[in-house]
């Protein structure tokens, strides 16, 4: 995101703190995932006040370990998963109703663990998962139209339980993950050309089921997940342009294996749900831009859960 978008973003964002903000607009979303049984529902956290409200529209089929991306200020896509079986479907949330629509294109493998991230305005992405082998393709969502096609670009390796975040207009990147043993790397998606790089900075700690989210023209974050060592509080910062990586003082509230994660760029990053020492996590920790400091919200997802996925809404870029 340019900065004249990014000042549009937070003026909009003001207004609607203002006049109370109209329904479906800046708004971050939590959706599916696994908390002792596989879950639909969809958990709506409204900015800037940080309520959480539930959507009526739910997931086709309760699922875990889904993608999600979302072309924000139009609509948000929840693909693939686990219900009883591997899905290739792809959930289409339409801001700002928050109706749920099913796409015709659906994933070129059903696969669960995979992670999504999108060039906001032009096209969602969601790579790697297993399915049930572990996979290295990545599927892209055209907008408007919601065609799907393939990249001939693929992750450096078969790899699942990744995590993806995307600086919109730029590039997208997939980090972490797990392809025989946890990894550290982190692949970039260039955009328009869809061309494949791979940083050389690296994940603090070689990590799989973390979470990302990116505060689009300035920085990504990657937060939590598990290694052979065990659950990961930490979060990694990817500074854009440069792509350097610094490792924030602010530390998720537990180690935190598969959380879900979404930003309100310009403000705030969000990293809901997942799991820690003392079971399914229902607590959503939020990393205020740009001082990177974490409060905890006093809002609860509505079920406890990990293995969901995430996307907001900012307005349109």
């Amino acid at each position: 995101m340019d900065r004249t978008r990014l000042v549009e973003s937070v003026v909009m964002q003001i207004l609607a703190g203002v006049s109370g903000g109209v329904a479906g607009e800046l708004s971050g979303y939590f959706g599916g995932g696994f908390g002792g049984a596989v879950l639909s529902g969809i958990d709506k956290i409204s900015f800037p006040g940080d309520t959480k409200t539930t959507l009526a529209a739910t997931l086709s089929t309760a699922r875990d370990s889904m993608g999600a991306a979302a072309n924000s200020g139009i609509a948000g896509y929840f693909a693939g998963g686990f219900d009883t079986a591997l899905i290739s479907d792809v959930d289409k949330i339409t801001f700002p109703a928050d109706t749920k629509t099913t796409l015709s294109a659906f994933l070129t493998t059903a696969r669960r663990y995979l992670r999504g991230m999108a060039n906001s305005g032009t096209a969602g992405y969601f790579g790697g998962g297993l399915g049930p082998g572990s996979l290295s393709g990545i599927d892209k969502i055209t907008f408007p139209a919601d065609s799907k096609s393939t990249l001939s670009a693929t992750l450096t390796t078969a790899r699942y339980s990744t995590a993806g975040m995307a600086n919109s207009g730029t590039a997208g990147y997939f980090g972490g993950g797990y392809d025989g043993s946890p990894v550290a790397g982190i692949d970039k998606i260039t955009f328009p050309g869809d061309t494949k790089t791979t940083l050389s900075a690296v994940l603090t700690n070689a990590r799989y089921n973390l979470a990302a989210m990116a505060n689009s023209g300035t920085a990504g974050y990657f937060g939590g997940g598990e290694d052979s060592g065990g659950l990961i509080s930490g979060i990694d910062k990817i500074t854009f342009p440069a792509d350097t990586k610094t490792t924030l003082s602010a530390t998720l509230t537990t180690g935190n294996s598969g959380p879900g994660a979404m930003a309100n760029t310009g403000v705030a990053g969000y990293f809901g749900g997942g799991v820690d020492g003392g079971g399914y996590v229902s607590r959503i920790d939020k990393i205020t831009f740009p001082a990177d400091t974490k409060t905890t919200l006093s809002a609860t997802l509505t079920t406890a859960r990990n293995q969901l996925g995430a996307f907001a809404d900012c307005g349109v870029f």
